[in-house]
């Protein structure tokens, strides 16, 4: 995801009018040790904790999601300005996925028996014990719910240094936890500042770190956990390619294509970026996906008609604007788009809007052919064959996400083999589900989130042989 700095102090800016709504102090040292060892306590009962206690913890916090689902999108929308819609959509998933950890998890833990020169060999996985899990804005219940949901079942407990500008959701988490009964300690937010990270990665009562956000921090996060002897989960972000060849149905590519660009502003890691299309499908893709992307209705994320809110803040806008000025001035067209949104009060009106964008033409030698665009604007690339297109599609330095849209059966299966990804949908949009693993390649990152091998992420995988 994109590498925005918040930096301090901790606050609620609401994006939509650019409004202070609430700051917050960084926890000083003793608050954070208290926490610390809360949760080094939390970890070993929750270690003996049964799968019945651990499952029953995930359905009442997933039954409070339900309940709750408009007064906690309200927050999110607040705070990061998701469409109201989207937050509560990404408020159910948690809820979803916290139900299929509740009741996947002790099947996908078992212990495994293995034949041994012995009267028994088995293959055990055991909890490590206190995770710190550095979280980002853009979907701050769902980033966080699929990290905690496996930790969780596996006997793990939280800490969650979740993005300065969502300290309110990341509060609301900690209470959720709270009030659907977990023990002291199994969720605690870190109401902190990137200068005080190191040390707590480095304290012995942490185990693992997980994060998601920009290659930088993913890097220096990875250096310091690798100095104290730490395992690390990193998702670092992407520039997926959206590819259509000519079986494809262009119509739903088009209409598909539209949606994966736009979702949360275009502000996921997920988000399709690069549109890469056959030149024999190229005129029809164009001229419906320019028209999509020009239709969409920018503006108050509370408003049901709403299709693209506002980006997170001013520097999340002023980068997007950049980038695609820095095409522009390199000679890149662009079909629609190409300045944030200026309403009656020109361009200084608060919020942080921009045009849904389409960019064709682009080269290299620009910023958007080689930056992750965490907006709504999207990259045209029309190419003569399936030759081209796999080559354009992984001249990236990243690997998170992939959509290749054929309905040609060989074709379908030589994109799965060799995009560079750590995900192929064919047919479809990128999206994140606990029955699949979610995590890229090269600069998308390391390891995996959500299903069974999410859960084994976080593991003592403990070897056992018995004489």
């Amino acid at each position: 995801m994109s590498p925005v700095d918040f930096g301090p102090p901790l606050a609620t800016v609401n994006p939509t009018n650019g409004e202070l709504l609430e700051s917050f102090e960084p926890y000083d040292a003793a608050t954070v040790e208290s926490r610390l060892a809360v949760a080094a306590a939390a970890a070993s009962d929750w270690a003996t904790s049964t799968f019945a206690e651990r499952s029953r913890l995930l359905i009442t916090a997933a039954e409070l999601f339900e309940g709750e689902l408009p007064d906690i999108a309200h927050v999110v929308t607040t705070e990061m300005g998701k469409p109201f819609a989207q937050a509560k959509g990404e408020a159910a998933k948690c809820a979803s996925g916290f139900r299929w950890f509740a009741e996947h998890a002790e099947a996908l833990l078992v212990d495994q028996e293995v034949l041994v020169d012995a009267s028994l060999g088995l293959i055990a996985y055991q909890p490590l014990g206190v995770v710190l899990a550095i979280m980002p804005w853009n979907f701050p219940l769902w980033q966080v719910g699929r990290f905690i949901a496996p930790a969780v079942m596996l006997g793990n407990v939280g800490l969650l240094k979740h993005a300065p500008n969502v300290s309110r959701t990341a509060l609301l988490l900690e209470d959720l936890f709270v009030r659907a009964g977990a023990p002291d300690g199994i969720l605690q937010a870190l109401l902190i500042g990137t200068d005080q990270v190191p040390a707590i990665i480095d304290d012995p009562r942490v185990a693992a770190v997980t994060l998601t956000g920009s290659v930088g921090a993913g890097r220096a996060v990875a250096a310091l956990a690798g100095a104290a002897g730490k395992k690390v989960v990193l998702e670092l972000g992407g520039s997926d390619p959206f590819i259509v060849l000519p079986s494809a149905d262009v119509d739903r590519a088009v209409s598909v294509g539209v949606q994966a660009r736009v979702q949360n502003a275009g502000q996921s890691c997920i988000a399709a970026k690069r549109f890469i299309v056959h030149a024999d499908i190229a005129d029809a893709f164009t001229e419906g996906f320019v028209s999509g992307m020009a239709a969409l209705s920018v503006g108050d994320p509370f408003e049901p008609a709403t299709e693209v809110g506002p980006l997170v803040n001013a520097a999340a806008r002023d980068t997007i604007a950049a980038q695609v000025e820095d095409a522009r001035a390199k000679g890149a067209t662009i079909l629609c788009g190409g300045e944030p949104v200026v309403g009656p009060e020109g361009p200084d009106r608060p919020g942080f809007f921009y045009r849904p964008t389409v960019i064709t033409g682009i080269t290299p030698d620009m910023r958007a052919a080689n930056e992750e665009l965490f907006g709504p604007v999207a990259l045209l690339y029309v190419v003569a064959d399936a030759d081209e297109a796999l080559a354009v599609a992984n001249a990236t330095e990243f690997g998170l996400g992939s959509s290749v849209w054929t309905n040609d059966a060989d074709e379908q299966q030589r994109f799965v083999n060799e995009l560079q990804a750590g995900q192929v949908f064919v047919n479809g949009m990128v999206v994140s589900m606990p029955q699949l693993p979610f995590g890229g390649i090269k600069s998308s990152g390391i390891g995996r989130e959500l299903s069974s091998h999410g859960l084994h992420e976080f593991c003592n995988v403990k070897s056992v042989w018995i004489a």
